[in-house]
């Protein structure tokens, strides 16, 4: 647990030079004894995340690195200084249980301090996280622990501990542990002052700094391995991006940290300077979001897409002058919204308009979301286009970007002051994108992984031979380069008939509707186009309709913008929703589609019956 008393941090980094000057060496002095100097790693000529780390505990930072939660609706506040020792005790805590450079270590915690942390630890020896997932079975569990050849693994709690007992790793370590570690890292450090640093010097960016296992919609998933270069690189491009993150920005983060979208966030917070604070559990973010008041939220589509939901409900509720009021403030936020999208300014008649708007309705929205929120972050599946124009509508923007774990999260992001709804935005700083014959999206740039681990093949099928990484998604580049993203390659639904579907397009519009919570569109082979529909059960309760009718309506209602051999002939009501823990879902809740199409067999088949 890391609540111990704040300490005097015993090392102080002195810089010499900025921080980009090549071949600059850091002098650590001990504070307790100032002539005692050692001379560190060379950080600035190497992309790696030691010097990510380094150069970010060794500013001059005077807000919070991050925020964790002690119980609920308390946040102890954690500082630069009280975080770097924490790491470095850590650390030396790992060489002195004799885990060293390329040993993978699994984590397997919910999304927590003590994981970042840990994980910044590991990367200062050389050591290689292999993240599990919190949700996954023991069988899960167990495979990437096994195929990564971890040496051990940190777990949460019990519970997550029994999950791996049968391996019989060298190393399990549980959150309790963590004081005994950092107390053997303090011995040890005592006893060898220079070893961590020798460590870290041997350290190079082509050095393996993670295992990402890809959670895949089919099959068993692949070990992505992401080198140190790799992820720096990839927080460098995020940073060039002006006004995406600011020093006193605040986020609050509850993605889960296996998967790539979360460990970036935790990189990019210590590279940029603004505070994290950690939410362990997804379903209290709506709690958390008035105690912590964050200015990022990164999130995937879900979240955005059940807030909409509420709002709509809400707004369509209203009668009387209280919806003559929303229906006005609307109005003006969307003709703010289209001048805004154009990077024009907003005429003085209408920016007064604006301030009144936001001060009578907006606002109240926005506080809901903790009252400051400037960017909130879409990622890891599609953001259906009516959710970004509602949102900035009333004066909160959704950034939303494309990626792939094997170029190391992103590849595109609509900008805070270059930004089109309904695409993905153009290329990241230092990435190309580009599209092939078939409409596949090709990716090059720093970023891209050095394969799957243990399967050259699935390397081969992915790498090009001139170096472009194929993404297996199919989009579209405008003249001014912004990405859409029609839908995955392999999901793409051929008709009997012969005519493409893209799937991904019909399921978002029907998701627009605040009655249905999920949906599967399905035809491939098949002489039309049917779907598998979940329920709001909470938007259908306060309806008090015939639930057919409802769907019905929802579903005539995409049909009108769909041509014809796109249209959803037949559909059928699945009496509950498609979850991970069914291993329906993927941990970013993107559909699983031929374990769907599987286990509603029987369902499908009826809607194909004459």
């Amino acid at each position: 647990m890391l609540t111990r008393p704040k300490l005097m941090d015993p090392f102080q980094i002195v810089r010499m030079g900025l921080r980009n000057c090549s071949g600059m060496q850091e002098v650590r002095r001990n504070r307790l004894d100032p002539s005692r100097k050692v001379i560190t790693l060379s950080t600035s000529e190497k992309r790696t995340i030691v010097r990510l780390w380094r150069d970010a505990v060794s500013e001059e930072r005077t807000g919070s690195a991050y925020l964790a939660e002690t119980e609920p609706g308390r946040w102890r506040e954690v500082s630069w200084d009280e975080a770097a020792r924490t790491v470095d005790e850590l650390a030396n805590g790992l060489l002195a249980r004799g885990i060293g450079k390329g040993d993978a270590f699994g984590i397997v915690s919910r999304t927590r301090l003590e994981w970042t942390l840990f994980d910044f630890a590991l990367a200062l020896v050389g050591g290689i996280t292999a993240p599990v997932y919190p949700d996954s079975s023991a069988n899960e569990a167990a495979y990437v622990l096994q195929h990564s050849e971890a040496v051990g693994v940190l777990v949460e709690n019990e519970k997550q501990r029994a999950k791996v007992e049968p391996l019989e790793l060298p190393h399990v370590l549980t959150l309790r542990d963590l004081d005994a570690l950092r107390a053997d890292g303090i011995a040890f450090g005592q006893e060898h002052p220079k070893a961590l640093d020798a460590a870290a010097t041997a350290i190079g960016e082509d050095d393996l700094y993670t295992y990402i296992y890809t959670s895949g919609t089919t099959g068993r998933p692949k070990g992505c391995m992401i080198r140190h270069r790799n992820y720096y690189a990839m927080t460098s491009s995020i940073e060039r991006i002006e006004d995406l993150g600011l020093g006193d920005d605040v986020m609050l983060l509850y993605l889960p940290l296996a998967h790539n979208f979360g460990r970036l966030m935790t990189l990019w917070g210590a590279y940029s300077g603004f505070t994290i604070a950690f939410c362990p559990d997804p379903h209290a973010v709506v709690d958390a979001l008035p105690q912590v008041r964050p200015t990022l939220l990164p999130s995937v589509p879900r979240f955005y897409e059940k807030a909409h939901t509420a709002i709509t409900s809400k707004l369509e509720a209203a009668s009387g002058p209280r919806r003559l009021l929303a229906d006005w403030a609307l109005g003006i936020g969307r003709r703010a919204s289209a001048l805004r999208q154009q990077g024009k300014p907003l005429p003085r008649g209408l920016a007064l308009q604006h301030r009144i708007a936001d001060r009578l309705v907006y606002s109240k929205v926005k506080e809901r979301f903790g009252g400051r929120l400037r960017i909130g972050i879409s990622g890891g599946a599609p953001l259906a286009k009516e959710i970004g124009e509602l949102f900035h509508a009333l004066d909160m923007l959704i950034l939303e970007g494309w990626g792939l774990t094997e170029c190391t999260t992103a590849a595109t992001v609509n900008r805070p002051r270059h930004f089109r709804f309904g695409t993905v935005g153009p290329a990241m700083p230092g990435v190309e994108v580009k599209a092939d014959n078939d409409g596949e999206l090709l990716i090059k740039s720093e970023t891209i992984f050095a394969g799957y681990l243990k399967d050259e093949e699935a390397t081969r099928g992915v790498l090009t031979n001139d170096g472009w990484l194929r993404s297996g998604d199919v989009g579209e580049i405008d003249a001014d380069g912004f990405v859409t993203i029609t839908d995955r390659k392999k999901d793409i639904i051929i008709t009997a008939s012969g005519k493409n579907v893209a799937p991904q397009n019909i399921e978002n519009s029907l998701k627009a509707s605040r009655y249905v919570s999920q949906a599967l569109v399905v035809g491939d082979r098949r002489p039309y186009v049917t779907a598998l529909i979940t329920l709001d059960e909470a938007e259908v309760g306060k309806a008090n309709g015939d639930v057919q009718a409802l769907v019905e309506q929802a579903v005539e209602n995409v049909n009108r913008d769909l041509s014809r051999y796109e249209q959803i002939k037949r559909f059928a009501i699945v009496s509950r929703e498609f979850s991970s823990e069914q291993g329906e879902v993927t941990p970013t809740l993107k559909l699983k589609r031929r374990v769907i199409e599987q286990r509603f067999a029987d369902e499908i088949e009826r809607l194909y019956a004459s």
